[in-house]
């Protein structure tokens, strides 16, 4: 019995196969695609039309292989949409996160309600590009677009609507907009209404484990074969958090593009001490809170090997790394300056200079004050989970491609003074399929969908006494 989790990421998208042999999870790969931001009429945005041909063609694949999943489930980055008309078609470009059209909406928002309100409303760490900030965007600068919608679906509930022709929103990647109220898990329509956004556009929320339909007529003459759409956690952390062999003494870090670090919770914690160390609250499976702190993560280090002409893997950065471990200078890996720079390396040398330390120079220099700065931060964040839940851990648990990144799971094992267990690296997509098998009555719930990655996947640790 197959089931197919799709997982798209900001660089990349794949489509895994999974399947229960003898008590173990496996996974395989069927397509791997790139995914990147374009520029479209003087605004980042994502090529969603070239995207969901990749979608349908890993598909495809499945059906080339003799696979036929039972089920299949989306997931991807939270807070991008896609606006829809009357009747059902994509209105305007997808805009991604990263454009600078959400510059100053902080200020416009507070002139109809105080950082302090809106956090205790809806839990949500601020972040420049929210939801909230984007749609207040699009009411000053597209106003007429905004007027034309009859709908609004997030990225993973939109390339699910193309498959089904189903138009619902999903909890997990709702609550990444900023106007999901975090004590009754619904949109929150009174503040909705106070800061002047349409509230029409806005559907149904479900639960992850909601089954959608088959695909559309045309879907399946393309891919050759009917099956069952389900919303796992459409949001990849929460699908990635599913995944992650935690228990009440442990951390998840989703690490990768961004880094999520946080535990799980069965209440919201929105309070003021809270949103001043830009925690936040995501939703996850079962209407449990991922109270988590989202951190810049590895985009910083994609960034500068590609500015480098990726002339260098991974593997020969973290080597340069280690040969400059003794160099002083650390950044703040969350500053805005870093999210969408012309030139990353720059953004780093200003940093370190407007601050008083050295200024990195060679490759190793620049490496290292990162993946250090990034272990720095991680330990930041364990002490203020810790602060604010009352709660000690021993045991990060790291999921996700940044796993595998060994030098920085040493340098984040010495940082956060905690073991670090490391895998598996496809945590999002494993649970992405996992949510689908809860669906499908094959897993009773997810301490046994934990219990079935800690037999399925090797998990490697390493001591916060590592010498590096």
């Amino acid at each position: 019995m197959y089931y197919l989790a799709i997982d798209i990421g900001a660089s990349s998208g794949r489509h895994i196969l999974g399947e229960v042999i003898d008590g173990k999870l496996k996974l395989e790969e069927v397509h791997r695609f790139k995914n990147g931001m374009i520029t479209k009429n003087g605004q980042l945005c994502w090529d969603v039309d070239a995207l969901f041909e990749e979608i349908l063609t890993g598909i495809a694949k499945c059906k080339a292989m003799g696979k036929i999943p039972q089920s299949v489930g989306m997931d991807t980055w939270g807070v991008d949409f896609a606006l829809l008309d009357a009747a059902g078609n994509r209105l305007g470009d997808v805009v991604a996160y990263r454009d600078n059209r959400t510059a100053g909406m902080d200020e416009v928002l507070s002139e109809f309600i105080s950082e302090t309100e809106l956090y205790a409303i809806t839990g949500i760490q601020k972040m420049q590009f929210n939801t909230i900030y984007q749609l207040l965007a699009l009411k000053q600068q597209n106003p007429e677009l905004l007027a034309q919608a009859d709908g609004f679906l997030l990225m993973p509930e939109y390339f699910s609507y193309l498959l089904t022709g189903v138009r619902k929103h999903e909890y997990t990647n709702a609550t990444t907009t900023g106007m999901v109220n975090a004590n009754t898990n619904g949109w929150d329509f009174e503040l909705i209404e106070r800061i002047g956004l349409p509230r029409n556009i806005l559907g149904e929320i479900t639960a992850p484990g909601t089954k959608l339909g088959g695909f559309l007529p045309h879907i399946k003459e393309r891919v050759g074969f009917d099956c069952q759409v389900v919303f796992p956690c459409t949001h990849d952390t929460a699908s990635a958090v599913v995944c992650a062999p935690i228990d009440e003494n442990s951390i998840y870090l989703s690490s990768g593009t961004w880094s999520l670090i946080g535990t799980e919770l069965s209440a919201p914690i929105c309070t003021e001490d809270s949103r001043k160390a830009n925690l936040t609250n995501e939703g996850g499976f079962g209407y449990k809170y991922c109270y988590l702190k989202n951190i810049m993560g590895l985009w910083i280090i994609q960034s500068i090997k590609a500015e480098l002409g990726d002339k260098h893997s991974f593997e020969d950065l973290c080597d340069e790394a280690k040969k400059n471990s003794g160099f002083p200078s650390r950044i703040d890996v969350n500053e805005h300056r870093f999210l969408s720079p012309e030139s990353m390396i720059d953004a780093i040398k200003a940093a370190c200079k407007e601050s008083g330390q050295k200024v990195p120079e060679s490759v190793g220099e620049l490496t290292f004050c990162v993946y250090q700065s990034l272990a720095d931060s991680y330990a930041q964040a364990v002490q203020e989970l810790e602060t604010l839940t009352g709660k000690q851990f021993g045991k990060i648990c790291i999921v996700g491609g940044g796993s595998q990144n060994v030098y920085l799971n040493e340098l984040t094992a010495k940082a956060c003074k905690r073991t670090v267990a490391a895998g598996p690296a496809e945590g999002t997509a494993a649970g992405n399929i996992l949510v689908q098998m809860i669906t499908a009555g094959q897993l009773q719930g997810v301490d046994e969908a934990r219990t079935l990655v800690k037999n399925s996947f090797p998990i490697n640790e390493y001591s916060g006494l590592t010498l590096l």
